[in-house]
């Protein structure tokens, strides 16, 4: 059976080919190319991936964007076939259960950096998610709550129609702001994507405007 991130990977690469390597993207100074390179390097190099995790050490962060700038060479081609085909040899993400936990939310929000970053995108084009995608992206979603919110200036409870509502910040002197929509909105406004998150946000103006402007993600 199909796992559900392979399936967005499947679709990430169909649109990697549709709009070709130098399309925007929501990454700040990230082209479709440079975002694809990165993919690649997530999956295929995890010594350079923690490399870059380690931006004060310059030598280990020059090392990472060395080997992501190389993958950036290959053909356009090539790049979004190394994509589609996933790690080289065996990897624990070769089990559904394992690719779903690691690489959906990934995929998602990648695809999502593509799509959202066309010129002429607007909320109505959102693509539809099965019920499926949704729970799984939820379940992500409160397991990683507390590291994309932590740098948040306001508590933070999530609520979607689905599933209820889950604490993923605790209350701060500025208060508790509540974070409304699907799944997958809340996910990308978790990662960062708060300008292009369909989302409602109830609360005092001052924890209203304060996750507006936080420093979310990873």
């Amino acid at each position: 059976m199909t796992g559900l991130a392979q399936l967005e990977r499947m679709a990430l690469c169909t649109t990697l080919t549709r709009v070709g390597p130098d399309a925007p993207t929501l990454c700040e100074g990230w082209t479709a190319r440079d975002l694809a390179a990165h993919l690649v390097l997530r999956e295929r190099r995890p010594d350079a991936v923690a490399a870059g995790l380690v931006p004060q050490v310059g030598v280990l962060a020059d090392h990472s964007q060395r080997v992501q700038d190389g993958y950036a060479e290959q053909s356009w081609q090539d790049l979004v076939d190394m994509i589609r085909q996933g790690p080289r040899g065996w990897s624990p993400t070769r089990v559904p259960a394992v690719d779903d936990a690691i690489n959906l939310a990934e995929f998602y929000v990648h695809h999502e950096d593509v799509l959202r970053a066309a010129p002429d995108w607007t909320p109505d084009q959102a693509r539809p998610l099965k019920v499926g995608v949704k729970n799984a992206l939820w379940s992500r979603l409160k397991q990683a709550g507390q590291l994309l919110f932590r740098r948040s200036p306001v508590g933070v409870v999530l609520e979607t129609p689905e599933h209820g509502s889950h604490s993923a910040h605790r209350p701060t002197k500025l208060g508790t702001a509540l974070l409304i929509g699907e799944p997958h909105e809340l996910l990308l406004f978790a990662f960062g994507r708060q300008n292009v998150a369909h989302v409602e946000i109830e609360g005092d103006a001052a924890a209203v405007e304060g996750l507006r402007g936080a420093s979310l993600g990873l």
